[in-house]
């Protein structure tokens, strides 16, 4: 998944409970769950419509096959960029919270 271990998946889920709190977590995993359910919705309209015209025009089915490969290749690419954007912006906040709590932590 993702090109991601066990451990390392662990790991992030440790960091995400660690930023968001317990409650916001659910959360999270719900709207990413719809994010990726509406990714493969979509993905499927497309390639039936894809089918739908190579039909109309009488395609071959290598044709077919070039494009829905290539389709596939760019979906994962758009999965792996919306993971990248994720784990940035975690580290964004992460920092903020940092820099938040270093006065905090010095002043106790």
């Amino acid at each position: 998944m993702f090109g991601i271990g066990g451990g390392e998946l662990i790991f992030i889920m440790f960091i995400g409970l660690m930023l968001f709190g317990s409650d916001k977590i659910p959360e999270i995993a719900r709207s990413m769950g719809k994010m990726m359910a509406q990714l493969k919705n979509a993905t499927n309209d497309l390639k039936s419509e894809i089918q739908k015209g190579a039909d109309a025009n009488g395609l071959d089915a290598k044709s077919l096959t070039d494009i829905t490969s290539s389709i596939s290749s760019e979906i994962t690419k758009a999965k792996d960029n919306l993971l990248n954007e994720t784990i940035a912006t975690s580290d964004k906040i992460k920092s903020e919270i940092d820099d938040i709590e270093g006065p905090i932590k010095r002043n106790l």
